[in-house]
Parts: C-alpha cells; structure tokens; sequence
C-alpha cells in the first residue's frame, strides 16, 4: 500500500498531521508493508524569502484579528502540538519562501533521505526556527541527515529538483488538493487535515483491507473431506484391507 504526503515546512497543521500518521501508522500490523512519500505543496508561492513581519503579524494581517487574537491561536497551535510531542517556538518562525527547501527534500529522495530530510526540515522551522529560505541553512539541514552539504548547496545554487517540485504541484492540483496536510491512499482514498490519529488508522486498515483479495472456498475444505497437504505435512489415509 502506498501513502502519499503533500505538505508544506512552514505548515503548523503539516508536522502535527504528520505525527499523528506516523502514531496511527506504528499501531498496525501491515506498517512495513506500507511506502510513504513526501510530495511538495507551497503554501504561498509568492512569497519572499525574507520578510519584515512574525508569525503573529502575518496571522492578525490575513484573518483580520488583534494581535493579542493571534498570539492566543497560536498559542492554541503549540498546544495541540504538545499533545503529540513537538515543541513549537512560535514567537522566533520565519516566514519565507520554501521552493528552496521542496528542492532539497527532492535531492534528499535521490539520496534515499526523504523522511530523515523531511523530518529535520519541519523540526528546523517549528522547534528551532531554522531560516528555511537560506541556502547555507539547508545545506547545513542537508548535511545533519548524513547527505554531503557540498552536493546539496551546488544543487541549490542551480535549478535542480526544481521540476520535481513543481510536478508534485501539478499533481497535487489535479488530484484537487488546495490546502495541506493530505493523505493520498494508493490513489483511491483521500484524509484532509491533521485528523485525529484514531481517523488515520481507520482509513489505514480500511484500505489495507480492501487492497486484499479475499477467497470463497467452494466445496468445503480439507476438514470436510478434502485431502490436502498443510503445516509441512501430508496426512496419510488409511490404507482399505
């Protein structure tokens, strides 16, 4: 079975989302049977590296709240964060552009690091408050998951990946995606949002169920009758005097 992830780095909802998949996914039986992707989404595609406004500016600005109203969201967000173990410095996010760092996770993927860069990528902007959209930062990133920081700064000093991420983009639109976090089943089941983590294992074992073939034994079975061979042996019937 395979689960694909579209998300953003600077999406509070996107790393809380994804704990509680990771949660639901570790209770189930079929978890090693089960691949996951990372695909790219970009909150804001307009946006610019480096912006003057915080978290709470840019919040009271889009919603046309006090600033004393976003302060208190996202105070609501770092709680519900602490629920599933993420420490989210809120008052030090740096809101920037993350094309940059889509680009990294894709040459992290070329590597075999997409879940470790994915990972330390979200930790790097909700926990430390990590300037996603400098590149020495994300070399840095890269090369804290084992990749060489090196190939990872020429990567993106060029436009690498860059067709990777916006495929992901494209995909995502036609499938009509709009906001993230979304789970893709085996593109057959769609999850929206940072559900409760009991959400993701019903939706899991759901279609882990159906994706199973299921057999209607015709003519009763070996108990009734039917001799057959099972557990490495072979019953022998009784020879007729």
């Amino acid at each position: 079975m395979k689960v694909e992830i579209w998300s953003d780095f600077v999406c509070p909802f996107c790393y809380i989302g994804k704990r509680r998949f990771e949660e639901a996914l570790a209770s189930l039986p079929f978890r090693d049977d089960v691949e996951v992707v990372y695909r790219s989404f970009e909150l804001d595609p307009r946006m610019e590296k480096g912006v003057a406004y915080n978290v709470h500016e840019a919040l009271a600005k889009k919603y046309g709240m006090s600033l004393e109203q976003a302060r208190q969201s996202n105070a609501g967000l770092a709680a519900q964060a602490k629920q599933v173990g993420l420490d989210y410095n809120y008052d030090e996010w740096k809101f920037t552009n993350t094309f940059d760092a889509h680009r990294l996770a894709h040459f992290a993927a070329s590597e075999g690091k997409a879940h470790e860069m994915t990972e330390r990528l979200l930790h790097a902007y909700f926990t430390e408050a990590k300037h996603l959209g400098d590149r020495e930062t994300l070399a840095d990133l890269a090369a804290d998951v084992g990749l060489n920081r090196e190939a990872a700064l020429e990567a993106l000093a060029s436009d690498a990946f860059a067709d990777a991420v916006r495929a992901d983009e494209s995909d995502g639109s036609a499938l009509g995606i709009r906001g993230v976090p979304f789970f893709v089943i085996d593109r057959k089941y769609g999850i929206s949002g940072a559900q409760p983590t009991a959400t993701f294992v019903g939706a899991l074992q759901q279609a882990w169920d159906e994706s199973r073939p299921s057999l209607t034994v015709l003519g009763g079975d070996a108990a009734n009758g039917g001799e057959a061979c099972a557990d490495g042996a072979c019953a022998v019937p009784n020879a007729k005097e």
